[in-house]
């Protein structure tokens, strides 16, 4: 029989505990055997909530996503332009360092072909749908908005793993550099906002 109290929304809750407590490789480390030990039940009993360790990653990703969007949204609501970008920035670096193996979690795309796969792109699309109200506000066009959701997603998610991996050794403050990305990040979707300034409305 199934633990009592143990069911498969239990057993994702267990499973981020324990991705929580592996810190940055806590996802890519997750095992069935390390999640069974956390509820206190065996591997096999495990199987009676998840089918298999994809299902069960599958299962924290989407909860790791619907967080993300749940901050995101909180730090950006009531604000618009260059403090919405700024809040957006700061909102995902803060889950990230707090939340290191969540944050791998969320990079799981979800494949559009199938069908188990759907709460995942539904969980995504509502992600894309708060950056791409912050561009927006930002005075980016709906032809350049891919472009500009992929620039700013990219440029917060190069600086946070390159931090979550040590990857910088300099003294300076990473603060600092990391409100100087998001400087950099305003100055360009302001380009992609102005039709004079953005070189690819000339091509």
């Amino acid at each position: 029989m199934p633990r009592v109290g143990l069911n498969r929304d239990r057993v994702v809750s267990v499973a981020l505990d324990v991705v929580d407590a592996g810190g940055r490789t806590g996802f890519a480390d997750l095992t069935l055997a390390a999640v069974a030990s956390a509820a206190g039940v065996s591997t096999p009993s495990l199987y009676k909530h998840v089918p298999s360790l994809a299902a069960l990653r599958r299962d924290i990703a989407v909860r790791a996503v619907e967080e993300t969007v749940r901050t995101t949204a909180r730090a950006t609501i009531g604000r618009s332009g260059p403090e919405a970008v700024r809040a957006l920035g700061h909102a995902i670096r803060d889950y990230a360092r707090e939340h290191p193996g969540r944050y791998a979690a969320i990079q799981v795309a979800a494949d559009p072909d199938d069908p188990d796969d759907a709460p995942l792109a539904d969980a995504g699309a509502d992600a894309v749908a708060v950056l791409a109200a912050v561009v927006r506000g930002a005075g980016v066009a709906d032809d350049r908005l891919v472009d500009a959701v992929r620039i700013l997603r990219s440029a917060v998610h190069g600086f946070v793993t390159l931090e979550l991996d040590l990857g910088f050794r300099l003294p300076d403050d990473l603060d600092a550099s990391f409100d100087a990305l998001l400087d950099v990040v305003v100055t360009g979707l302001a380009a992609l906002g102005d039709p004079v300034a953005d070189p690819l409305r000339h091509r």
